[in-house]
């Protein structure tokens, strides 16, 4: 009789989570302009849609510097606008690798999802990057803030841990319900456009690598510079690409990538759709770090559901 029962329990849970996931994404119209109900990122960074042109004052050198007098170079027949980008990325993912161990942090994300862009998400992270040399492997817990139907949900994952698989818990309606799911399951991926398999800044200054390579081999863009940013109290620079033609194969319009300037790390990672009827470019995902603390000596009961300051049923 228990077995029975558990599915039951689990087809009852994923087709309320269903329920709740389509109700929320109706609440979006698939025109949502950058901008649209985000007072709160608003606040955090100084730049939360595309920037100009004439606002742009430098082009990026091979390495990793700003020149000023002007927006893009082609030296030779071979150069490309994303090289220098490319060069700096590799300089800052070495730079992770070797200088961050593990981090804290508040991320912020909103994704577009099926069409439609999707709510606020705020989670409080803590990350553990890989470190062969210290046998550690690469460890995510998160607790949900926002929204309000999120809020007290935890997860973790540890790579190549339990099956690969992650252990999350829900709270309030679904009631302290404890599951252990493959990462890109559909019950995993509700609400998600990647799975947890993705997170942390190393993964994504990994992605930007694996973005710009593909894109250099699709044709040319604009690649912009501009200082005196932030993301909370954090300044930053600004790198902006601009694919100015929509072309198969190229993913955004725009995309924005904010870099601590003093901690050589990504705060901030947006990525914008080509403009509809109304002009406005269309936000197709964001996700900012902020409160990032560095190497704060996370210990395995940090990604322990038996951690007596977890909720984890």
């Amino acid at each position: 009789m228990r077995a029975p029962r558990l599915l039951f329990t689990f087809l009852f849970l994923f087709l309320l989570a269903v329920t709740l996931a389509a109700i929320r994404s109706g609440r979006f119209d698939d025109r949502s302009s950058p901008g649209d109900g985000k007072a709160s990122i608003e606040g955090l960074v100084s730049a939360n849609r595309p920037v100009s042109s004439n606002q742009s004052n430098a082009a990026l050198s091979a390495a990793g510097e700003v020149r000023d007098n002007q927006h893009r170079t082609a030296e030779s027949s071979s150069a490309h606008p994303l090289d220098p980008l490319l060069a700096y990325a590799r300089e800052l993912k070495q730079h992770i690798e070797e200088e961050v161990v593990d981090y804290t942090a508040v991320m912020i994300k909103r994704e577009r999802i099926g069409g439609a862009l999707g709510e606020e998400t705020r989670m409080e992270l803590k990350i553990r990057n890989r470190q062969l040399a210290l046998g550690t492997a690469l460890s995510a817990y998160l607790k949900f803030l926002e929204p309000g139907g999120a809020r007290g949900r935890e997860v973790i994952w540890i790579e190549n841990a339990n099956g690969n698989r992650l252990i999350s818990h829900e709270a309030g309606l679904l009631g302290f319900q404890r599951f252990d799911l493959k990462p890109d399951s559909v019950l995993a991926m509700l609400g998600n456009k990647y799975p947890i398999t993705e997170i942390g800044i190393l993964r994504l200054v990994e992605k930007l690598i694996e973005k710009g390579e593909r894109d250099r081999e699709l044709g040319d863009c604009l690649v912009e510079v501009l200082d005196g940013q932030r993301v909370g109290d954090r300044e930053c620079r600004l790198f902006q690409i601009t694919h100015p033609e929509k072309k198969a194969g190229f993913d955004f319009h725009v995309a924005q990538i904010f870099v601590d300037v003093e901690r050589k790390i990504p705060l901030r990672y947006a990525a914008f759709l080509w403009p509809l009827n109304d002009g406005q470019p269309l936000l197709e995902e964001e996700y900012t770090y902020i409160d990032l603390e560095l190497n704060v000596n996370l210990s395995d009961i940090d990604f322990s559901p038996d951690n007596p300051t977890y909720n984890f049923p």
